[in-house]
């Protein structure tokens, strides 16, 4: 059985004979990884041409470079441009083009910008929950450890440096808020406790309701608990 016949004969080298046999398959088997070498490469340039052309601080995820080839040959270019310090891998499939400060140098993205980005990305509502909504209206000086959302996209968990982000399944009703000051006063008010909140913290809630578009204010009010809904309804007097 012949395996390959050139059209000369002078060079008809790969006849059935176990040295030619051996020779064609160390041939064919030589140009199949110098395709798959060339196609990485491509993959690679291509990934990172993409990652040069936005600006520093953009967020990346393995999904944004699939036309370029699949998961698997994608993440192994982003991890070949991570060691090359191309990108920086800021969590599990999620990459930045670090902003650069001229006296800090590469400054990496905080957890708001990367939660707004997956929200954005998974066209998903979030709502700030517990420690994070108290700390966010000047009722806490507590950093969470863990930061937690609502949401009505997946149930995630991502591992960001010393910290988590944690995204729950949160019913439509609790989602319903349109406003984000008052989405943020109902999740503080829910995280402090019904007949806990003292005097102070209902003032720096209602200035804070004061804020908000008064439409949006009104409509959100339905959508609280009838404890909170009393402490709310002060910012809509004069």
């Amino acid at each position: 059985m012949e395996l390959m016949t050139f059209k000369n004969p002078e060079i008809d080298i790969c006849k059935s004979t176990p040295n030619n046999i051996l020779f064609c398959r160390k041939i064919l088997l030589f140009l199949r990884q110098n395709d798959s070498i060339n196609m990485a490469e491509s993959i690679e340039f291509s990934v990172l041409g993409k990652i040069k052309k936005a600006r520093r601080g953009s967020l990346f995820f393995t999904e944004d470079f699939l036309r370029f080839g699949t998961a698997k040959a994608v993440s192994k270019a982003l991890e070949r441009l991570k060691n090359t310090h191309e990108v920086a891998r800021i969590a599990r499939g999620i990459y930045a083009r670090l902003g650069k400060d001229p006296i800090l140098g590469e400054v990496r993205p905080g957890a708001e910008i990367i939660v707004n980005a997956i929200a954005k990305r998974d066209k998903a509502r979030i709502v700030p929950t517990g420690v994070m909504a108290l700390n966010a209206l000047g009722l806490s000086t507590q950093v969470p450890v863990n930061i937690v959302y609502l949401t009505d996209g997946a149930a995630r968990k991502i591992v960001y440096g010393k910290r988590k982000i944690i995204f729950k399944k949160a019913t439509p009703k609790n989602l319903s808020a349109i406003g984000s000051i008052s989405s943020l006063c109902i999740q503080a008010l829910k995280e402090i406790g019904k007949d806990k909140v003292t005097d102070k913290e209902k003032g720096i809630i209602i200035e804070h309701l004061k804020k908000e578009e008064v439409s949006r204010l009104e409509h959100d009010i339905r959508l609280a608990p009838e404890w909170i809904r009393v402490i709310m309804r002060e910012a809509l007097k004069i």
